[in-house]
C-alpha cells in the first residue's frame, strides 16, 4: 500500500518543482535586472580605482611632472592654519569612511552607503581645496573649484593614473590619456587593463552627457542666456549640433573630480535605495571607494606639503588630533608624501617589492 501511494504521489512533484524553479528563476532575473545599475556603478568604481594601481608607477608619478616641481606658494600663518583646518576636514571624514569600510559587516555596509557616498566625495573635496588654496585659489565655490582643478588636470598636475578628461560638445565627446576607452564597456568587474579604461571611458561619457543636460536646462531657463527660435523668439526645444556647440565652454572639462561628484546622491533619494537594495558586493566597492579617496588624498597632500616645505607638514602631521594619530595620515607621509619630497628620509623603508597588487590603500 506504501508503494502504490507514493506512486500516486511522484507524478505530481515534477510540475511543482518546475513552477518553484521558475518561480525561483524569475526571481533571480528580477533581482539581477535591479542590480544592474548599482553593479555598473561598482564596475565604474572599481575600473578606477584598477587602472589608478595598474598605472601607479614611479614614472607617471608627482616627481616627474614639471608642474609638480615648480610648485611654490608664500604661506603666512594665517595661511597655515586654513590649510591645517581643511587637512583636518578632509582627514576626519576619511577616517569615519575607514571605520565604516573597516569594521562593518555585509548588511552594515549594504545601508552605509547613504554617508559613505558622500563621505568619500567630502573626503576628497576638502583635500582637493588645500591643494587648491597653495595654488592661490581660495574658494569653497563648487564650480569653481570644479573649473581649476579641471584646468590643472589638462595641464599635467596630476600623476598618469588620473589624469584622463572627456572634452568636447555633446554628441561629440573625445576622452583624453585612456587610449584604450574607445573599447565596449562590459557588465563585468575589470579583469585586464583594456576592461577598465573601456569602463571609466563610458562613466566619463555619460557623466558629460548629464553635465551638458543640466547645462543646457540651466542656459534655457534664463531669459538671459537662453538660445532663441529665430523665428519665433522662443527659447528653442530642439537643439542642433551647433546649438550644443555654443555651450560647450561653458561645461569645462569632466575629469576624475566630476566622476566621484556622482557620489553626491541624496540620502533620501530613490536612486540611493536601488544600490542598497542591489546583489552587488559591498565589500569591494567600500574598498575601491577608500584606495581612490587614499590615492587623490596623497597626492594632495604631496602638493601641500611641497607648499609648506617637508619640515612643517611634518609637524602638523605630528600635531594631529588624537583620533588620528599613529594611523593613515602618518603612513601617506612615509610611503606617498616623503618618498617624493626626500627621496632618502631616513624613516623610509625599503620597498616591499612582493605586497600584494591590490591591497587596501594607506
Amino acid at each position: 500500500m506504501t508503494t502504490q501511494e507514493e506512486t500516486r504521489i511522484i507524478p505530481l512533484n515534477p510540475s511543482v518543482a518546475a513552477i518553484a524553479d521558475e518561480q525561483q528563476q524569475k526571481l533571480a532575473d528580477e533581482t539581477w535586472r535591479k542590480s544592474i545599475p548599482a553593479q555598473v556603478f561598482l564596475n565604474y568604481f572599481f575600473a578606477i580605482n584598477y587602472h589608478i594601481q595598474e598605472n601607479d608607477d614611479a614614472l607617471g608619478g608627482l616627481q616627474n611632472l614639471p608642474f609638480f616641481r615648480s610648485h611654490t606658494a608664500e604661506l603666512n600663518d594665517a595661511d597655515v592654519a586654513a590649510l591645517t583646518k581643511m587637512l583636518h576636514t578632509s582627514w576626519s571624514t576619511e577616517y569615519a569612511l575607514r571605520a565604516t569600510a573597516e569594521l562593518g559587516d555585509e548588511n552594515f555596509l549594504r545601508n552605509a552607503l547613504h554617508w559613505t557616498f558622500p563621505q568619500a566625495y567630502h573626503a576628497i573635496w576638502s583635500g582637493l581645496q588645500a591643494f587648491l588654496y597653495t595654488t592661490g585659489v581660495r574658494s569653497n565655490n563648487g564650480q569653481l573649484m570644479r573649473r581649476e582643478v579641471g584646468r590643472l588636470v589638462v595641464k599635467n598636475a596630476y600623476p598618469r593614473p588620473v589624469s584622463f578628461y572627456a572634452a568636447g560638445a555633446y554628441g561629440d565627446f573625445s576622452i583624453h590619456r585612456l587610449p584604450l576607452a574607445g573599447y565596449k564597456a562590459g557588465l563585468h568587474i575589470a579583469s585586464k587593463e583594456i576592461d577598465a579604461q573601456a569602463q571609466v571611458g563610458q562613466f566619463l561619457r555619460t557623466t558629460r552627457k548629464m553635465q551638458a543636460q543640466w547645462t543646457r536646462a540651466q542656459v534655457q531657463a534664463n531669459p538671459n542666456t537662453a538660445i532663441r527660435s529665430q523665428k519665433t523668439g522662443r527659447p528653442l526645444d530642439k537643439w542642433t549640433a551647433a546649438h550644443w556647440q555654443q555651450i560647450t565652454w561653458r561645461l569645462g572639462y569632466t575629469t576624475i573630480f566630476d566622476l566621484l561628484g556622482r557620489l553626491r546622491i541624496s540620502q533620501t533619494s530613490r536612486e540611493i535605495e536601488r544600490y542598497v537594495e542591489a546583489d552587488i558586493d559591498f565589500r569591494l566597492f567600500h574598498a575601491s571607494l577608500l584606495n581612490i579617496v587614499s590615492y587623490l588624498n596623497g597626492v594632495h597632500e604631496t602638493y601641500v606639503a611641497k607648499a609648506l616645505g617637508l619640515e612643517r607638514y611634518r609637524q602638523l602631521v605630528a600635531e594631529l588630533p588624537l583620533h588620528l594619530q599613529a594611523g593613515f595620515v602618518q603612513e601617506r607621509l612615509r610611503t606617498r608624501v616623503e618618498p617624493v619630497l626626500a627621496p632618502t628620509p631616513p624613516s623610509a623603508p625599503a620597498l616591499n617589492a612582493e605586497a600584494p597588487q591590490y591591497r587596501m590603500a594607506a
